[in-house]
């Protein structure tokens, strides 16, 4: 007789991450460089930034990353607005090159600098709040509710 094993479908759809929005005029390299200093990870720059189109192009948003293998532990650094340079295709005697738009990627949070999307992390996001917000630089930090989010597909990387 063959032994049947079913999967439940809702232990997939269990999220177990945790979001941090970021509120700094900090560049995204400096950034990753205090928050690696401050919580003692290791983020590195992605080769690829995160892709994200909108009617007016493609945007691309910079994106660090850290595994933590000991701990099965995914740090991911994502900027939330990007300033993308739309063309438009005028043939008027004062056309201009491009306009600049601001683009977010999670438009419920535009005025968000930079989302922390920790996965599976021993520290929990109080502590992590805590060492985020003693960095000088940072105005702000807070937890956001991802089950709230109607976005929260862009944060699939």
């Amino acid at each position: 007789m063959i032994k049947v094993h079913k999967l439940n479908i809702g232990d997939f759809d269990a999220e177990d991450y945790g979001l941090i929005a970021i509120h700094s005029a900090l560049e995204d390299y400096r950034l990753a460089y205090f928050i690696n200093r401050e919580l003692d990870i290791k983020l590195e720059k992605c080769p690829h930034d995160v892709a994200y189109r909108v009617k007016e192009g493609k945007s691309l948003f910079s994106r660090y990353f850290y595994e933590d293998d000991v701990n099965d532990a995914a740090w991911n650094l994502v900027q939330n607005r990007h300033n993308a340079l739309s063309t438009q295709e005028n043939t008027s005697l004062f056309s201009t090159d491009g306009v600049s738009v601001s683009v977010c990627l999670l438009p419920e949070l535009k005025t968000v600098d930079y989302v922390l999307k920790v996965e599976n992390a021993v520290a929990t996001v109080p502590q992590l709040l805590l060492g985020l917000q003693a960095i000088s630089q940072v105005a702000t930090a807070y937890k956001i509710d991802h089950y709230k989010l109607k976005s929260k597909n862009n944060l699939i990387f």
